[in-house]
């Protein structure tokens, strides 16, 4: 019997279109003239195309050009909504317009996408077909068990209990013009580190058993930042957390390298992971430390009820 199809991640590219495709040109996924390579090879990158660099927008026609030429070759290549993408699309949408969030905050999310190193480049840059492209793209996958997300978060839970109900309510907010909805999905997004709390291991689990795989892959906090070390130390993927989650992000801006990772991962591969601060509870990103707190008992009811009724 043939073998399934090799699947690869990568993460967190922010605009770096150099470091991208000489990372996919080492993993023989794109030839010299930066063309499909790949064959029936899967690519999925895992959100935050923009920003900090200079490129999203080339990044953006990229992926576009090598799915069209990984479908012809019955491969696929495909991009998941991170919370970077999510700030742009409302830069975009809704310009500099005030706005109150649900908790009566005055809002701006142009204001937020440039304090987030949002280039005004890239919102200028998209066009119609760029902008229907990313706004249909899902936000998770499951793919050859694995769980696939942008971030360390349980906050998916708080939009469906199946990838295709939270993937379906996601979409029609984002075809939406509700300020406050982009709003709260945006922070939601932000936040981060759920795994590595207290109750991770158990939230990790319910996650898996909710969404389905054996193990969740995401990006969003970076590998420097977790184990304090710099960039240039970062040699592969981290995992953690009973090794039910992967973290494939290493920290591009940070002058990490652009980690593309063949699933399932081999252990050879793996960063090398000293005691790293557990924190006890989650964080966000892009949020003053007085907003960090966002309502999840959403998310956490959704998977333990999602949890019972499995059981």
């Amino acid at each position: 019997m043939a073998s399934d199809p090799a699947l690869f991640v990568v993460s967190d590219v922010h605009g770096h279109y150099d470091k991208l495709v000489a990372a996919l040109k080492d993993a023989e996924l794109i030839d010299d003239s930066g063309h499909w390579s790949g064959g029936n090879a899967r690519l999925w990158f895992l959100g935050d195309l923009f920003d900090r660099g200079t490129d999203g927008v080339g990044i953006v026609d990229l992926i576009m050009r090598l799915a069209d030429e990984a479908d012809s070759d019955g491969g696929l290549v495909d991009c998941l909504l991170g919370n970077h993408e999510i700030l742009m699309l409302g830069a975009r949408k809704f310009g500099d317009e005030e706005f109150e969030d649900d908790d009566g905050n005055s809002r701006n999310f142009m204001m937020w996408w440039h304090l987030n190193g949002g280039q005004d480049d890239d919102v200028a840059r998209l066009n119609t077909k760029q902008l229907n492209w990313l706004q249909n793209r899902p936000v998770m996958v499951y793919a050859a068990d694995h769980l696939l997300v942008h971030t360390d978060t349980v906050e998916y839970a708080a939009y469906g209990r199946s990838v295709a109900g939270v993937n379906k309510t996601i979409r029609k907010i984002l075809k939406s013009n509700d300020h406050e909805k982009w709003w709260m999905l945006f922070r939601r997004l932000t936040i981060r580190h759920r795994f590595e709390a207290v109750d991770g291991a158990e939230q990790a689990a319910a996650m898996l058993e909710c969404f389905g795989g054996s193990q969740l892959v995401h990006g969003h906090s970076t590998i420097p930042d977790r184990l304090g070390l710099p960039g240039d130390q970062i040699v592969g993927p981290r995992r953690y957390c009973e090794a039910m989650v992967l973290c494939v992000d290493g920290g591009i801006y940070q002058g990490g390298p652009c980690l593309v990772v063949e699933l399932p991962v081999d252990p050879a591969t793996l960063q090398p992971d000293p005691a790293a601060h557990t924190p006890e509870t989650a964080e966000t990103d892009g949020l003053p430390a007085d907003e960090e707190a966002v309502d999840s008992e959403t998310a956490v009811e959704n998977l333990a009820e999602a949890s019972t009724e499995a059981g």
